[in-house]
């Protein structure tokens, strides 16, 4: 029996060391991906690597179980089919922790707590957000242009520059000068 590892975080920003701290000295092998828990398996490249990987009698093995997912009838999609194949799954820690080769009360709670939890932290984002803009703050990204580089676009482009030559001169990418010159046509 070979345990094969899934690491998974959902953004690009975040790291997976302590995932692989884990799972690299037991695992022959360890997919990794960065992708929201909640997405569909075949939107999901890691974990479809990983089941593509996986033959009969071979163990999934992940940190937590909402490292399979964070949608609950994604994750019990995962676990059927894994059963279905032969194919146990071992969490190393927290609620499910353990070598599981048949569905379970407790590894369904867990999948569904996992769903619960990425539920509040979306909530509470949206409610800290919305917090901030009343208080005069706005989230997100800073703003790329600014009025005197909007102008500046517009006047190039009125010389008959490409949108590319544009963007070097300004320092943005060219699809911020198309979004810009958009932007200054609807409004015009």
């Amino acid at each position: 029996m070979a345990l094969v590892g899934l690491v998974r975080v959902s953004t690009k920003g975040q790291d997976t060391a302590r995932q692989h701290d884990v799972l690299d000295p037991i695992c022959i092998k360890v997919f990794e991906e960065k992708i929201s828990g909640k997405l569909k398996v075949d939107e999901r490249p890691g974990l479809t690597a990983a089941l593509n990987y996986l033959r009969d009698g071979d163990m999934l093995t992940v940190r937590e179980v909402d490292r399979l997912g964070r949608n609950l009838v994604e994750g019990l999609v995962v676990l059927n089919d894994l059963f279905e194949r032969g194919i146990a799954v071992k969490v190393m820690e927290g609620i499910a922790a353990g070598e599981h080769t048949e569905r379970s009360f407790v590894l369904d709670m867990a999948l569904a707590l996992a769903e619960d939890r990425r539920r509040d932290i979306s909530r509470k984002t949206r409610d800290g957000l919305e917090a901030a803009r009343r208080r005069g703050h706005v989230g997100g990204r800073p703003r790329v242009l600014d009025d005197d580089k909007r102008a500046v676009i517009a006047a190039r482009r009125g010389k008959g520059e490409s949108v590319r030559e544009i963007a070097a001169a300004v320092g943005v990418s060219a699809s911020t000068v198309w979004n810009a010159l958009s932007e200054a046509e609807a409004a015009s």
